[in-house]
């Protein structure tokens, strides 16, 4: 197969990857340095699989910012743009996606478009009529950033948004290309499709809320918040998964399929799904009221991105914090590698690890490091178990 990918993100990037092992695969991005990168076959994000695969395997993976040349002869393309939050409409904004598509139709319309980019609930079948073709295909991604080759290496599940023999050949491409070869497949409706992929990350961003309420009661309380979660969780209904605590959820994908989700609830009688961005806020004014406690001048922030093995900050929640210390009157220092400004949001960026121990009066660290250990004793973390 020919297949185009539009977006260099870890999404379309991953998607990419997996796909040129068997089969001629184009990137396309309107990002010079990111295209120049994948061609000189070094990954433009942090995913260590991918650096491995892009070293080491013989891909037929090319790159280019010339979306027509790209689409002209693909049999898929695949859609992986941003789709962000607009807190104005109170909706996702799919302009990029509209945009992607219109160049492909304009270019080939025979193409089968299989947009994986978050979208709107009821989005696919409203894009086949405003924009005339009935080539579009929804398959929602279930990838972590950092590990996104991973997943799609060993698919939790694999979901396509038609029931058709094009879906069927677009579903054993992936099965094929993957190293596990038994992950279920689904064939549903588009629109059932993406509420599958909403309702999922609320679920987790649920998750992620309930542990981070049950450790703010463990603190408040003088509890042990590891031995709780280990007692909760040995519960096979409830699993050893994404129960470590944390400043809250974050990142690219949680805030606002969140916000999403909230707005396609706005008819719809609710309690607990408003509620979870909520939990979110307060887990962070929680945070800041336990670091000012502290009494702290300096307060040094380690890390922004949203866990370890990332180069990710977009969102993440210690920014929330970052934001409410500073309203209280508090200097914020930044150490974070990945920041080649001098500043981020106001906050002075100290690249040396030293001077940056030496300067502050409390370090807080979303996710914990071993190069913390020498001033543990100024360490303000929730990161009970020292993982993701």
């Amino acid at each position: 197969m020919k297949i185009a990918v539009a977006g260099i993100g870890y999404v379309g990037l991953s998607l990419a990857v997996l796909l040129a092992t068997e089969h001629d695969v184009t990137a396309v991005d309107v990002v010079q340095s990111k295209v120049d990168a994948l061609t000189n076959k070094i990954s433009p994000i942090g995913d260590p699989d991918i650096e491995k695969y892009l070293k080491t395997k013989d891909l037929r993976l090319t790159a280019t910012v010339n979306s027509g040349k790209a689409y002209e002869n693909a049999d898929f393309v695949i859609v992986a743009v941003p789709t962000n939050y607009d807190p104005v409409k109170n909706y996702f904004d799919t302009s990029l996606v509209d945009s992607v598509i219109a160049n492909v139709i304009g270019v080939n319309p025979n193409a089968v478009i299989v947009i994986k980019s978050t979208i709107p609930v009821g989005y696919t079948e409203s894009a086949k009529q405003r924009l005339g073709t009935d080539n579009l295909i929804f398959s929602p991604e279930f990838l972590r950033e950092g590990r996104a080759l991973y997943d799609n290496l060993h698919p939790s599940r694999i979901i396509i948004g038609e029931k058709s023999e094009r879906a069927k050949v677009f579903a054993d491409m992936l099965i094929s290309a993957a190293e596990k070869k038994d992950a279920p497949v689904l064939f549903i409706n588009s629109t059932e499709a993406e509420a599958v992929k909403l309702f999922a990350n609320t679920f987790l961003a649920l998750r992620v809320s309930f542990f981070n309420e049950l450790d703010t009661y463990a603190e408040l309380h003088g509890l042990d918040t590891a031995q709780i979660i280990e007692g909760v969780c040995y519960d096979p209904r409830i699993g050893n998964m994404y129960n470590n605590p944390s400043f809250g959820y974050g990142g690219y994908c949680f805030p606002k399929d969140i916000k999403q989700m909230i707005a396609n609830f706005n008819n719809v009688p609710n309690s607990l799904i408003s509620a979870i961005a909520e939990a979110n806020r307060t887990r962070k004014d929680h945070i800041t009221e336990q670091i000012m406690a502290l009494k702290p001048n300096v307060v040094g922030i380690y890390r922004l991105t949203m866990k370890a093995d990332s180069d990710n900050y977009r969102q993440s929640s210690v920014q929330g914090v970052m934001k409410r210390l500073r309203g209280n009157g508090v200097e914020v220092v930044i150490y974070e590698p990945v920041l080649e400004d001098d500043k981020f949001f106001g906050s002075r960026v100290i690249r040396d690890l030293d001077e940056f121990f030496s300067l502050c009066d409390v370090i807080v660290a979303n996710r914990y490091s071993p190069e913390l250990e020498a001033i543990s004793n100024k360490v303000y973390t929730r990161d009970i178990f020292r993982r993701d």
